[in-house]
C-alpha cells in the first residue's frame, strides 16, 4: 500500500556522541537502553472507520520522536505499521452508513495519509493492509496451527494459550481484570467450547454476509492478533541485519496503552508459539487522550480531529507541539488552550531564530538530545530551548540560528 511522502532530516551534528535511548518497557516498567545499531520498529497502525482523531496522532507523534532520533544518532531504522483493513468495527460503520466497506476504508487511509504528511511523520518503510497481506497472514496462521498449539471450534481456530510456555502465568494484570477487559477488546471469553476463556481467534469461519478469503482450513478471514504478527514478522525479521542469536523478533511494538493488553500481549503469545522467540525487546505505549474528561472513543463519538483542526486553520507545527510536549506516556485532558500555548512557543522559538545574532546554540543542542534520550522528555527538551530565547532576548550572542534550526528540524520535527 502506498504510504505518504518522505519528511526531509537535516543532517546530524555528529561533534558528540548520541547517548542511547532510554525507554520505559511497558510490561516491566524499567527503563531500557536501546542499543541495536540496526533497528526493527512495529507500530499498529489504524482501523480506517474514522481517521485521525488527537489519540492517534499523539501516538504516531511519540514513535516518530524515538525514530528520528534513532536515526540522527546513525543507527538505520527499518519500521512497519500496518492498516487493519478489515475487521468488525470497520463493517459495522459501513453497514450503518450504508457504505461499500472498502471505499470507507480507501477514504480513511487518504486522511490519514494527509494528516500524516501535515504532522511532518517519518512514512514507514512498509504501509500494509491485512487486506493486501491476506496470503501472508494465511501462511502465518498455517504456521501457527503446524505448531499443535491450536484448535477448532465449529469451523473457527483458536490458540490454546495454555500450550504456550508461560503464556498464563506472565500475563500483565489479574486474571480477572484481564477477562474483562478481553471481553470488551475484541475477545471471547464467554464463547462454549474453548478451553480457557483467553484463547485468542486465529482464523474466523466464513459469516453471512461479511467478506472472506480462501485456504486450507476453510474459508474466513483472520483474528486481530495474528495479522500483525504475520505483517510484523515477514517483514522486520530475516532481514540482512537480522541477529540470530537474538532472543526477541524485533526491536520496538508500540501503540496506544489500550494495547497493552489483550493486543500486544497476544501478539507476543502467537509469535513466540510460532518462533519460539519474545516478540519484541522493548514495548512501548503512550497515554491516552481524553477530552472534557473522557477518553476519546468512536463509542461515546468525543472524537477530535485533526484534519477539523487544519481546516480551522491549525498548523502541523502547532498540533504537533501541543501533542508531544509532554510526558508520552500519561495521559492528557486535551483543551484547545495547548494549541494557544504551542502557538505562542513557536512564535517565540522563530522571533528568536530571526535575530542577526543569537546566544550560544552547541550546548542547547546536546541538552535536547540529552532530553529526548531520557525518555522522550521533550518538556526538558522545550525548556532548554525556552531558556536559550531568553539568553537571545538579552542580547548574548556567539551561537549559530542554523545550527538550532536544524536541530528542532531533526530531533522534534518543527520547521521554522
Amino acid at each position: 500500500m502506498r504510504s505518504w511522502p518522505s519528511v526531509y532530516l537535516p543532517p546530524s551534528d555528529n561533534s558528540a556522541e548520541h547517548p542511547f535511548l532510554r525507554l520505559t518497557n511497558s510490561y516491566t516498567s524499567k527503563m531500557q537502553e536501546l542499543k541495536d545499531a540496526h533497528v526493527a520498529s512495529y507500530v499498529c497502525g489504524i482501523t480506517p472507520y474514522d481517521a485521525t482523531h488527537l489519540g492517534h496522532a499523539a501516538t504516531y507523534l511519540a514513535f516518530d520522536l524515538i525514530h528520528r532520533f534513532i536515526i540522527a544518532s546513525g543507527k538505520s531504522l527499518h519500521y512497519t505499521q500496518n492498516i487493519t483493513d478489515i475487521d468488525e468495527p470497520l463493517l459495522e460503520r459501513a453497514k450503518r452508513d450504508n457504505q461499500n466497506w472498502e471505499e470507507l476504508a480507501t477514504s480513511q487511509i487518504e486522511l490519514f495519509r494527509e494528516d500524516m504528511t501535515e504532522l511532518r511523520i517519518l512514512p514507514p518503510n512498509n504501509y500494509l493492509g491485512v487486506v493486501e497481506s491476506m496470503s501472508t497472514v494465511i501462511s502465518y496462521i498455517k504456521a501457527l496451527m503446524d505448531t499443535g498449539k491450536t484448535y477448532e471450534l465449529q469451523g473457527d481456530i483458536y490458540l490454546d494459550i495454555k500450550a504456550v510456555q508461560d503464556a498464563l502465568e506472565n500475563l500483565p494484570i489479574a486474571l480477572g481484570e484481564a477477562l474483562t477487559i478481553f471481553a470488551s477488546r475484541g475477545g471471547d471469553p464467554d464463547r462454549a467450547g474453548k478451553r480457557h476463556p483467553l484463547d485468542t481467534l486465529i482464523w474466523s469461519s466464513k459469516r453471512p454476509g461479511e467478506p472472506s478469503w480462501s485456504s486450507s482450513f476453510g474459508t474466513g478471514r483472520p483474528g486481530w492478533h495474528i495479522e500483525c504478527v504475520a505483517i510484523a514478522l515477514s517483514t522486520l525479521t530475516g532481514q540482512t541485519w537480522s541477529d540470530p542469536k537474538s532472543v526477541t523478533s524485533i526491536s520496538l511494538q508500540g501503540g496506544g496503552s489500550d494495547l497493552r493488553f489483550p493486543h500486544h500481549y497476544m501478539t507476543n503469545v502467537q509469535a513466540r508459539a510460532i518462533t519460539g522467540k519474545s516478540f519484541a525487546n522493548i514495548y512501548l505505549h503512550t497515554g491516552m487522550i481524553a477530552w472534557q474528561g473522557e477518553k476519546m472513543s468512536k463509542s461515546l463519538g468525543n472524537l477530535v480531529f485533526v484534519s477539523k483542526l487544519r481546516e480551522a486553520g491549525w498548523g502541523g507545527n502547532e498540533i504537533r507541539l501541543a501533542l508531544i510536549n509532554r510526558d508520552y506516556r500519561a495521559d492528557l485532558n486535551w483543551e484547545m488552550r495547548l494549541l494557544d500555548d504551542a502557538r505562542s512557543t513557536l512564535e517565540r522559538i522563530h522571533s528568536a531564530l530571526s535575530r542577526e545574532e543569537v546566544a550560544p546554540t552547541h550546548e542547547v543542542v546536546l541538552k535536547i538530545r540529552e532530553s529526548l534520550a531520557d525518555n522522550l522528555d521533550v518538556k526538558g527538551a522545550i525548556s532548554a530551548i525556552i531558556d536559550w530565547c531568553e539568553q537571545t532576548e538579552l542580547g548574548i550572542t556567539g551561537g549559530s540560528a542554523g545550527q538550532l534550526s536544524r536541530a528542532l528540524d531533526l530531533y522534534l520535527g518543527i520547521a521554522l
